[in-house]
This record gives C-alpha cells, sequence and structure tokens, in this order.
C-alpha cells in the first residue's frame, strides 16, 4: 500500500494546504445549501456521520497497518512494536510530509479481552513522547519526558470495564475504547552514531498482554486477509463506503469501543436512524435514499471546517495551524477534519505543527518558488519557545523532501545558527547557495514550489506561547 500521512498519520497536522480540500472545497457551497433544505433525518445522518468518522477512519487503519504477516518498515501484525529506524531521504515517497527529528515505534493491540504492558528503558534524558490514542482518536495518555519523565517506566493499558489486579510497579492507563494505537516518537539528530542510541532504546522496549508479563513472551507472527486492500488509501477507502455500510461498521465497532458519558445526547439521536450502541445497524430505520449523498455532503462539511471553523483553526502571519487537536470533547465536527487532514495528531501541549504555503508580501500573498529568495527572521530571544525541540522543516508541492547539496531537510538548533549583530536569527530559505560562511542558516529549497513547516514539540504553555498566542510565528518574507 502506498501509506499516506493521513493513514498512518505519523504525527499531526501536516495538510493544511488546499490539497487537503481538493475538489471537494469547489463543491462544498452546493452541498451545504443542499443540507439546508434537507429532511430532519438527512440532516441527523449527516451529523451521525461526522460523528462516526474517526472510529471507522482508525479501524480502517488498523486493519492495513496490521494485516502483514511479520513486521514491515512501518507495518506489523497486532501486539508488535513497529520501529522506525531511520528518516528518510528526498527519494522516500511513501509518507507524505514524513520528519526528519524523530523516530517512531508504534505498536496497534486489543485491549477487549486484557490489559497490555508496555515497558520503556531509562532514555537518559532523551525527549520522547509515547501518546496512546483510542478508537475515537482522542489521546487518552501520553507518557514522556512531559508528563513522565525518561526514568525506566512499565505501565498497563486496561480497557473498558476492566477490573483486575496489576504487577508492582506497573502504572495503569485506562483506555476508553478496545482499540488503542500507541505512537511513540524519540528524538534522535540523524547522525549515525545517534541512529545507534536510538535503535538500542528502541530495542529494548517490550509490548506484551498482561498475561505473559514478565515471561519472554514474542509476539506471533499475523494473519493475512487477502480481502482487505491494501493498495487504495484509507481516506479514499472510507470515503468511498455508502451510508449503510458505512453505518454498519461503526454500529459493529461500538460494541467494543463505547462513546463517552459526555456523548448521551448523541447517542439518543442516533437511535432514530438505527444506530444503537451494542447493536447491530436496524437498516430498517434509515432511509436508502440516503445512502450515497449522505457520505458526500457530511465530508464536504468537515473539510469546510478547515476555512470556516470559529476559532478552531488559526491562521496568522502566513502560518496555519490548530491547537485543539488529542482531546475533543464534543466538538464531533474538529475531531473529524483532524481525523482526515492529520490522523494520529498530538495534544497541543506535546506538538504543534503550523504549515505555510506563501510568502507574506505586503497586501498579496505569493506561493513560495525557488526562483525567488525568503527569509524567516527570529528577534533576538524569540526563537519558538519550546522545552522539546523545534524545527523548520522544507518540503515540495507534494510534500516530499528535497534533495539538495547539504542533504538537509529541515533546519533547528542542531545547526549552529549564525546571529546578527543585534542577536536576530535569520533563517535563509532559497535555492541559491548563499556562500559556504552563511550554510548554518540555509534552509535549501527546490527550483519550483515548496512548503514549509514548521514543528514545535512540547511547546510553553504560557508567556511567550503559541498555545495562549502569546508567542506568535514571524512571518516568512520574500527579500526584496
Amino acid at each position: 500500500m502506498n501509506f499516506t500521512r493521513r493513514t498512518v498519520s505519523i504525527a499531526g497536522l501536516s495538510l493544511f494546504a488546499a490539497t487537503s480540500l481538493g475538489s471537494t472545497a469547489g463543491k462544498a457551497d452546493g452541498l451545504i445549501s443542499d443540507l439546508t433544505e434537507a429532511s430532519d433525518d438527512f440532516s441527523l445522518a449527516v451529523e451521525a456521520y461526522t460523528f462516526a468518522y474517526p472510529l471507522v477512519t482508525m479501524e480502517m487503519t488498523r486493519r492495513i497497518a496490521t494485516n502483514v504477516a511479520k513486521l514491515e518498515a512501518t507495518r506489523g501484525p497486532v501486539g508488535h512494536l513497529i520501529k522506525f529506524r531511520e528518516y528518510p531521504n528526498a527519494s522516500y515517497r511513501d509518507v507524505t510530509a514524513p520528519n526528519a527529528d524523530t523516530l517512531y515505534t508504534q505498536a496497534w493491540f486489543d485491549v477487549g479481552k486484557e490489559p497490555w504492558v508496555l515497558t520503556i528503558p531509562d532514555l537518559k534524558d532523551r525527549y520522547a513522547v509515547f501518546p496512546m490514542l483510542d478508537g475515537w482518536t482522542t489521546v487518552f495518555d501520553v507518557p514522556g519526558k512531559r508528563t513522565t519523565g525518561t526514568d525506566a517506566q512499565t505501565f498497563a493499558i486496561t480497557g473498558p470495564g476492566w477490573e483486575g489486579t496489576l504487577p508492582e510497579g506497573v502504572r495503569q492507563y485506562k483506555s476508553p475504547t478496545s482499540i488503542v494505537w500507541l505512537l511513540g516518537r524519540i528524538y534522535c539528530t540523524g547522525t549515525s552514531e545517534d541512529y545507534a542510541e536510538v535503535h538500542k532504546l528502541q530495542d529494548e522496549m517490550k509490548l506484551a498482554p498482561l498475561s505473559a508479563y514478565g515471561t519472554d513472551w514474542a509476539a506471533p507472527d499475523g494473519k493475512v486477509d487477502p480481502s482487505i486492500d491494501m493498495k487504495t488509501a484509507v481516506r479514499e477507502q472510507v470515503n468511498k463506503m455508502d451510508a449503510v455500510e458505512y453505518f454498519s461498521l461503526f454500529a459493529e465497532l461500538l460494541k467494543t469501543n463505547p462513546p463517552t458519558d459526555a456523548d448521551a445526547p448523541m447517542v439518543e439521536r442516533l437511535a432514530q436512524i438505527g444506530i444503537v450502541p451494542g447493536q447491530d445497524f436496524d437498516k430498517t430505520k434509515f432511509d436508502p435514499a440516503f445512502a450515497k449523498r449522505v457520505p458526500q455532503i457530511a465530508f464536504a462539511r468537515i473539510m469546510l471546517h478547515f476555512k470556516f471553523s470559529d476559532g478552531d483553526i488559526q491562521d496568522i502571519n502566513g502560518w496555519g495551524y490548530t491547537t485543539k487537536t488529542g482531546i475533543y470533547g464534543t466538538n464531533y465536527i474538529q475531531r473529524a477534519l483532524v481525523t482526515a487532514i492529520g490522523l494520529g495528531a498530538n495534544r497541543p501541549q506535546d506538538a504543534i505543527y503550523p504549515t505555510s504555503m506563501k510568502a507574506d508580501s505586503g497586501l498579496i500573498k505569493r506561493a513560495y518558488n525557488g526562483s525567488e529568495k525568503y527569509v524567516l527572521t527570529f528577534k533576538q530571544g524569540l526563537i519558538p519557545p519550546v522545552s522539546g525541540f523545534w524545527s523548520l522543516t522544507m518540503y515540495d508541492a507534494d510534500y516530499f523532501f528535497v534533495d539538495n547539496p547539504l542533504n538537509r531537510y529541515s533546519i533547528s538548533a542542531r545547526q549552529p545558527l549564525k546571529a546578527n549583530a543585534d542577536g536576530s536569527i535569520d533563517l535563509l530559505i532559497q535555492n541559491e547557495d548563499p556562500g559556504a560562511d552563511k550554510h548554518s542558516n540555509w534552509l535549501p529549497a527546490p527550483k519550483g514550489k515548496f512548503i514549509l513547516m514548521m514543528r514545535l514539540y512540547w511547546p510553553n504553555e504560557s508567556n511567550p506561547s503559541i498555545i495562549d498566542g502569546s508567542w506568535t510565528i514571524p512571518p516568512v518574507t520574500k527579500v526584496s
């Protein structure tokens, strides 16, 4: 399968771009006007589709990511730790918006029958974060340097309604659903020496069901289901379902992935169209004439939230980002939008991913192009305020790395950035070599169009902070 960031979701909101909306945006106004004229049952079906979108997408992602017999580069059977061993280079085309800051260690497992136990070694003060997502895409707990430190630790992930006793020294994290996705990230500088250090840490991590904890248990090979489409992207597969197929799967998933107490008003309404937790989808309560139209209008409505979000999406100095990820409460449309364009997003306290497609050139903002020169200037003392790390990554127009003479795909404090006489720091964003004396501050661009993404891991939560707005990203300006 050709995994995209939407399907594997290697971390956060990368697609703040027109391509996220595609042709959907062009049709959206007409579709939404159709919705305003629709019946109450039709409108409810659209709401139900939005409510269900994260759970259905997570299940389809899980099926594809685990439908292999043995560990592969980005996939592994249920219960296996999938270890990313190096950063991709400019020839890599499997995952859009790849990252050159952390190596991933992830796993899918089912806590419906029994808990699973994860052991993390002493990270020796290295930055790492291990968010765990439930079936609704909520990050229900986040062990890691920010929250639990970097000492060796062992914790058990328990399922809904589990009652029992855990071994001494094992911390409990309660998953609201049976589906659990561990999406761990360990910081790495990308040198051969640091790769070796991180590989050692990855290999010391252990994952096992509680019944096998403390033994030499090894995860068994997986069973491949040939009926699963391994080539079509997850979002396309979900969007191709008609409403009957979609709600039938949703109802099945509700049996082991219950909604929260806060969802009670929505759950009560769902019964009107045949969706009751714990039961099969009652198709007799659903108008079959809605089967094709509901998914079209519902998805268009989800994507329109990108543009008309009432504050859920920020657009500051040409940078688009959100601080409302990971925990959504009853903001179902924001949850669905993040699922569609950035499945696997962290809580904002752990990571924020501002993305920019156009330079701030006064009244008119124009798409970045390597034929021009740009600069991003941090005034003295105003570099990104983070406790983890920050970086600025260069992508071509399709969100892939750019081949360049420095083999540099991102720029950050890892480089020996040179400051100006006034203490400010200029990041030089251009295709033309600025000269050896300026290589430390150069982020090489392609000759054509490109996109910039900033990663802010463990951003400050108070002044100065991007979360509360007391720190803002400077604009990228065209050099005259």
